[in-house]
C-alpha cells in the first residue's frame, strides 16, 4: 500500500493542486491562451461525443423525463443558492466580509450551474449522466435568462443585457451537437465505446484538468494575488467552504429523503452545487461597471476552485460506492438466476 493509500490522498485531488501551481506561476496568456482554449473546447466536445456514443436511446429519454431531478437541481441553484447568500448579510457588520465581497456572493449565488465540469464529476463518480446532461444543460440555458433577474432583485447593477442568442447558440453548439453526432455514430462505434470505458474516464478526467487550468490562468492574469490581501482571502475561502459544505449536505440530504438511487442522488450533488464561471466573468461585464468587476468575481473565481477539488474527492467516495453497489446487484442477479434454473 502506498503512502498515498494510508493517508487516504485521492491522486487525482493532487493533480488538480499541481495544475492550480502551474497556472499560478504559469498561466496561459496570448497565443497559449488561444490554443488552450481550443484545446479545452476540444476535449469537452470530445466527452460529449463519446457520451452520446456510449448511451442508448432508453437511457436519453429516461434522462430528460426524470422531472423530479431536475426540480431539485432547479431549486438548490436558483433558490437554495440565493437564500444562502442572503444569509450572509449579518457577515458584513462583523467584519468577516466587507460589503464589496458580500455582493461578491451574492453575485455567486445567483448564477446557474457550470455544465462540463458537473457532467464530467457525475461520469467519474458513475451518476446518472442522461440527467445530469439535462440537468446542467437547462441550468446554463436557463441561467442566461434568470441570473440577471436574481441579480436585479438581489442588488443594484449597471449596464445592459445580456447576448441570450450568443449565450444558448455557444451552449447547444460546444455540447448537444457534440453529443446529438456520439449519438447518431452510436451504430457504428457505441460497441467501441462500451469495450473501452477507461477511454471515457480518461476524457473527463482531462477535461476537468484543462478547464481548471485555463479558469485559474484567467483568474491569475486578471490579477487574483494582487487585488486582495490575506484576511480577504482567508474570508473568501472560509466562507466558500461553508456555503459549498451547506448545499452539498442539503442535497445529499434531499436525495435520500425523497427515495433518490445513489446514481441520481450523485446527479443531483453535482448539478445542484456548482456555480458557472464561463458565464460569470462575461455576465459581470455587462452587468457591472468596469471597475467593479474584478472584486465582483473575485469570490466566484475562487469557489470556483474550491468546489472543483472538493467535488474530484467526492466523485472518487462515489464511484467506489457505486463499483461496490453494482458488483453487489451483479450478485444477487447471479443468485437469483442460479434459483431459477434450479426451480
Amino acid at each position: 500500500m502506498s503512502w498515498l493509500q494510508r493517508l487516504k490522498i485521492d491522486k487525482f485531488l493532487l493533480i488538480l493542486v499541481c495544475v492550480v501551481v502551474i497556472a499560478s506561476f504559469f498561466p496561459c496568456e496570448g497565443i497559449y491562451k488561444t490554443f488552450f482554449g481550443y484545446l479545452t473546447t476540444a476535449a469537452i466536445a470530445l466527452l460529449f461525443f463519446m457520451h452520446g456514443a456510449k448511451l442508448s436511446r432508453e437511457a436519453i429519454m429516461a434522462g430528460i423525463s426524470h422531472w423530479r431531478l431536475h426540480v431539485v437541481v432547479f431549486l438548490s441553484t436558483f433558490a437554495l443558492f440565493p437564500l444562502l447568500g442572503l444569509g450572509m448579510k449579518w457577515l458584513v457588520p462583523v467584519g468577516i466580509l466587507t460589503p464589496t465581497l458580500y455582493y461578491g456572493f451574492l453575485y455567486l449565488c445567483a448564477l446557474p450551474a457550470t455544465v462540463q465540469s458537473a457532467i464530467a464529476y457525475t461520469s467519474v463518480a458513475g451518476g446518472n449522466i442522461p440527467a445530469a446532461i439535462c440537468s446542467a444543460s437547462a441550468s446554463s440555458i436557463l441561467g442566461v435568462f434568470l441570473s440577471p433577474v436574481l441579480v436585479g432583485l438581489l442588488m443594484h447593477t449597471q449596464g445592459g443585457t445580456s447576448d441570450t442568442l450568443h449565450a444558448i447558440g455557444s451552449i447547444v453548439l460546444q455540447l448537444m451537437v457534440p453529443f446529438i453526432i456520439g449519438h447518431l455514430c452510436r451504430p457504428l462505434i457505441g460497441a467501441w465505446v462500451q469495450r473501452h470505458k477507461k477511454i471515457v474516464n480518461v476524457t473527463d478526467r482531462s477535461s476537468i484538468l484543462l478547464v481548471v487550468y485555463v479558469a485559474f490562468s484567467e483568474a491569475v492574469v486578471q490579477g487574483i494575488w494582487h487585488q486582495i490581501n490575506g484576511w480577504s482571502l482567508l474570508a473568501i475561502l472560509g466562507c466558500s467552504i461553508v456555503l459549498l459544505t451547506i448545499v452539498l449536505i442539503i442535497n445529499t440530504c434531499v436525495a435520500r429523503l425523497f427515495g433518490f438511487n445513489t446514481k441520481d442522488e450523485i446527479t443531483i450533488v453535482f448539478c445542484g452545487s456548482k456555480k458557472s464561471l464561463a458565464n460569470g466573468i462575461p455576465m459581470a461585464n455587462v452587468l457591472f461597471p468596469a471597475a467593479a468587476v474584478g472584486a465582483m468575481v473575485l469570490p466566484l473565481m475562487i469557489f470556483h476552485q474550491i468546489q472543483l477539488m472538493v467535488c474530484a474527492v467526492l466523485a472518487s467516495r462515489y464511484a467506489r460506492r457505486v463499483a461496490r453497489e453494482d458488483a453487489a446487484a451483479q450478485v444477487k442477479k447471479e443468485e437469483v438466476k442460479t434459483v431459477s434454473s434450479v426451480e
